[in-house]
């Protein structure tokens, strides 16, 4: 049975959106008539990192289409609980980088917030899908301890909020955040990693961009699309806003075995990035977490891709290949 939430007076239109959210695996393939096809037997039965996806998201998917790219990102399957050499739990360090709980500090000049392990879609490849986020909560005092460190910490001149996704809390939450960074000096910008502008754009309300235009620190959103399907006239709309609200966008993808590991998926996704105003900035190697390994390419074949799209794309439309090495000052440029 679906249970669906009614509107009121004092919910925001995304809650209600994210609220009737799809859940079950075998409603999203009715949905997409593939119910009674072999996709169905391949799913994940009792998956412990849960489907969930907005049904806006859905709407781009295309219909009795197995491999539909945007579909391949949020479906759960069985594969998932194959155990892979160098798959691990918590591929990027996060654990050994945290200072206080749910602060992050890999790098010099910036430290991550870790706000939340709601997010607004689960996406099956996420690093982070077994990290425990009811031991690394800062909101419990709300935020003083990891604000304390930021405020003795002078050399921190960017504050990123991450997740889950930031933007899963409510903007009355996120108001209180920021202008508590805001009254820390030495930092001058925020940068919010978030996939809602994407996935869910009726996040993106007057209220919330009102916030990060009247803000003293220089806003960078950095959005995830993998695909070009995934940016439709609502998308567009929403970066139009954020734009014009003065958040500098930038986008990173993950680079993912039969979703996006070919030029052209590649280079049609930085053409429709850059009309929505967004840079192209990262394409990701696969963090290797468990659980992900079929979406992994290996590290030649993703040069290959980086150089033909050179050819293809001006320099500024041609996203750095990266990878996280766990303990490293920096994350690694590959090409």
């Amino acid at each position: 049975m679906i249970h669906r939430t009614e509107p009121t007076v004092q919910q925001e239109k995304w809650k209600i959106e994210l609220g009737n959210a799809i859940t079950s695996p075998l409603e999203l393939l009715r949905l997409l008539d593939l119910d009674k096809t072999d996709l169905a037997r391949q799913l994940d039965s009792m998956p412990e990192f849960r489907l969930r996806v907005p049904r806006c998201f859905v709407s781009r998917m295309r219909k009795a289409d197995p491999d539909d790219p945007l579909l391949r990102q949020v479906l759960p399957l069985a594969i998932e609980n194959r155990i892979s050499p160098g798959f691990v739990k918590d591929p990027v360090g996060d654990l050994q980088s945290e200072i206080v709980p749910g602060v992050l500090h890999k790098y010099h000049g910036r430290a991550l917030l870790v706000t939340t392990g709601a997010c607004g879609i689960h996406c099956r490849y996420c690093f982070r899908r077994h990290f425990p986020y009811s031991d690394s909560n800062p909101s419990v005092d709300h935020w003083q301890k990891a604000l304390n460190y930021i405020r003795q910490t002078d050399s921190i001149s960017e504050v990123l909020l991450s997740g889950g996704d930031p933007l899963s809390l409510s903007d009355q939450k996120l108001s209180s955040l920021i202008k508590a960074i805001e009254l820390i000096p030495h930092v001058k910008r925020l940068r919010i990693h978030s996939r809602m502008p994407v996935v869910l754009p009726a996040r993106i309300e007057t209220q919330f961009l009102n916030m990060l235009g009247g803000s003293r620190l220089k806003t960078i959103m950095v959005i995830h699309a993998n695909h070009a399907n995934e940016i439709d006239v609502e998308v567009h709309k929403t970066m139009s806003e954020l734009h014009g609200s003065g958040v500098t966008l930038l986008n990173q993808s993950v680079l993912l075995h039969k979703v996006n590991d070919n030029v052209d998926t590649l280079a049609d996704l930085s053409e429709k990035l850059f009309e929505s105003g967004v840079l192209p900035y990262y394409l990701h190697l696969l963090d290797p977490v468990q659980g992900a390994a079929h979406f992994n390419i290996e590290k030649n074949e993703a040069m290959g891709l980086i150089r033909h799209l050179r050819t293809r794309l001006p320099g500024y439309l041609v996203p750095r290949l990266v990878w996280e090495k766990p303990g490293a000052a920096f994350k690694i440029t590959i090409l």
